[in-house]
């Protein structure tokens, strides 16, 4: 699967209701036109991980792809703002912040995300005008 330059493929759990809205915030927001989606739980993400050799450990997070370098948790969220338009860039100075420490925060909101979220039974489907967003 050829990749476009400049796109920074973003893979969620589909299933999750705060991933999803945070797709969607992502979305609104993509004034450049570089975010591509996909749920962890498709073929397509699963070809992404198999190429860039993403392991087991890190499949059930959220893994942001950049210029053929993978970021997991928060440093992927981190890369997220520095990608948007406006003042979000702004909040990449939290880089400064030791990994494990970001990383802690970012673990326990995700292993809380289902029980202050909810689940979806069936995996985040794009509507017809998003389509293009998604891989």
């Amino acid at each position: 699967m050829p990749e476009a330059p400049g796109k920074v493929h973003i893979l969620f759990d589909g299933n999750c209701n705060f991933c999803s809205r945070w797709v969607m915030f992502l979305i609104s927001r993509d004034g450049y036109d570089r975010f591509r989606f996909s749920a962890s739980q498709l073929p397509a993400a699963k070809t992404i991980l198999e190429k860039y050799r993403v392991t087991d450990q890190v499949v059930d997070t959220f893994i942001l792809i950049e210029d053929d370098h993978v970021y997991a948790r928060s440093a992927g969220v981190l890369r997220i703002f520095k990608n948007l338009p406006g003042l979000w860039p702004a909040l990449y100075i939290f880089r400064i912040v030791p990994p494990f420490f970001r990383d802690a925060i970012y673990n326990f909101i995700a292993r809380n995300r289902y029980k202050w979220f909810g689940k979806r039974e069936a995996c985040f489907v794009p509507d017809e005008e998003m389509k293009s967003k998604f891989l």
